[in-house]
C-alpha cells in the first residue's frame, strides 16, 4: 500500500492566499504606494500556494495511475508549520486542541479536551481525524438540515461534546481551529477520501444489551474512566483518563452519547492502545450502558432533525 504525505485542500489554499493578499493590500491603502515588503510577502503566499496546488495534482495523477494506492491519515511533521503569523494560528490551534477546557474555560462547560476523542492531536485514523475536513465543508447536516460551515461543525462540538459555548466565528480562537485542521490537511486533494475518514463500521442492527454491557464496563473500563464514569484527574485539574459520563463529559445531545456512535468509538479505539479486541456485539452493549450514565442535558435538542430522519439511538 502506498503512502502519502497530507496536503492543504486547493480551495482552503486559494482562500488563505486571498486573505494574506487582502491584508497585505489593505496595508498599502494607507500609504501612497504598495510597500516592497508587501509585494515580497504576496508573492511568497501565491508561490506557496501555486507549489501545494501543484503537489495536489500531482497525487490525484499519481492515485488515478495507481487505484489500489491510499491516502493515509496521519500527523504531519511539526517541522512544515511555517515561521510566519499562519504558523503561529497553527501551533495556538494544536494547543487549543490539546487543552482546550484550561484555555477555554468561557467556552466549555466540563473537563474535556478536542482530543478526548479526536485522538492523537486530532490526526489519528478511525477517531474523527481532522485531516480533509477543510475540503470537505460546507456541507449539508440532516441534524440542523442547513448547510453548515467548519466554523459552525466546530461549534457544535463545543456545544455538544463540551457542554460549552459556541466562539465567536471571527475569534483568533477559532481561526486557530481553522489555520490547524488546514495546516493537517496539507496533502489531502478535494475529492479524494483518505483511509480512516470517521470511525470503523459497526453492525448496528444488533441489538444493545445494557445488562451484558454493565458487565464488560466493569471488566474493562472501570480501571481508566472510574466506576461511575468520572475520569481520573491529576492534581493539577488535567485528565489522566477523561469522564465518559457526569458533569465533567459530554453531553447527551453530543455524538458520543448516542449508543451505535459511542460503540464504533469504542470498537477502533477501546480499551486504550487495544482497539478492535471487542467484538461488535460487545462495543454496542458497553457503549448502551455508559452512554445512558448520567451527564449534562443538551438544551433544545428536540428541536434537532427538523425534516425527520433521525438515527435511531438519537437521545430525546
Amino acid at each position: 500500500m502506498k503512502t502519502y504525505l497530507q496536503a492543504k485542500p486547493p480551495s482552503t489554499l486559494l482562500m488563505a492566499a486571498i486573505f494574506v493578499i487582502g491584508a497585505v493590500s489593505i496595508t498599502a491603502c494607507s500609504e501612497t504606494g504598495t510597500k516592497a515588503v508587501d509585494r515580497v510577502e504576496e508573492a511568497e503566499a501565491l508561490a506557496r500556494v501555486k507549489s501545494l496546488e501543484a503537489r495536489a495534482t500531482e497525487i490525484k495523477n499519481d492515485m488515478a495511475a495507481n487505484p489500489s494506492a491510499k491516502l493515509n491519515i496521519s500527523m504531519p511533521d511539526e517541522s512544515t508549520i511555517p515561521d510566519d503569523e499562519y504558523g503561529a494560528a497553527v501551533r495556538r490551534g494544536l494547543e487549543l486542541a490539546n487543552h482546550t477546557y484550561r484555555e477555554l474555560p468561557n467556552n466549555v462547560g466540563n473537563q474535556l479536551n478536542c482530543t478526548s476523542c479526536h485522538l492523537g492531536n486530532g490526526s489519528e485514523a478511525y477517531a474523527a481525524p481532522w485531516n480533509g475536513l477543510p475540503g470537505i465543508f460546507p456541507i449539508y447536516r440532516s441534524r440542523d438540515a442547513r448547510v453548515n460551515s467548519l466554523q459552525e461543525r466546530v461549534n457544535g462540538c463545543f456545544q455538544r461534546s463540551m457542554d460549552g459555548k459556541p466562539l465567536d466565528m471571527d475569534s483568533d480562537e477559532m481561526n486557530a481551529f481553522i489555520s490547524y485542521m488546514t495546516w493537517l490537511s496539507q496533502d489531502m486533494p478535494i475529492g479524494v477520501s483518505p483511509e480512516g475518514r470517521g470511525f470503523v463500521k459497526i453492525d448496528n442492527t444488533l441489538t444493545p444489551d445494557p445488562v451484558k454491557g454493565k458487565e464488560i464496563f466493569a471488566q474493562t473500563c472501570v480501571s481508566c474512566h472510574g466506576e461511575n464514569g468520572e475520569g481520573q484527574y491529576n492534581d493539577d485539574g488535567t485528565y489522566v483518563y477523561p469522564a465518559i459520563a457526569g458533569e465533567n463529559s459530554f453531553n447527551d445531545g453530543a455524538g458520543m452519547a448516542r449508543t451505535y456512535k459511542a460503540a464504533s468509538f469504542v470498537k477502533g479505539k477501546m480499551p486504550f492502545g487495544q482497539g478492535n479486541t471487542l467484538t461488535d456485539q460487545e462495543a454496542i452493549d458497553v457503549a448502551s450502558y455508559f452512554t445512558q450514565l448520567p451527564r449534562p442535558v443538551k438544551a433544545n435538542k428536540d428541536k434537532d432533525w427538523p425534516k425527520g430522519g433521525a438515527p435511531v439511538d438519537v437521545r430525546r
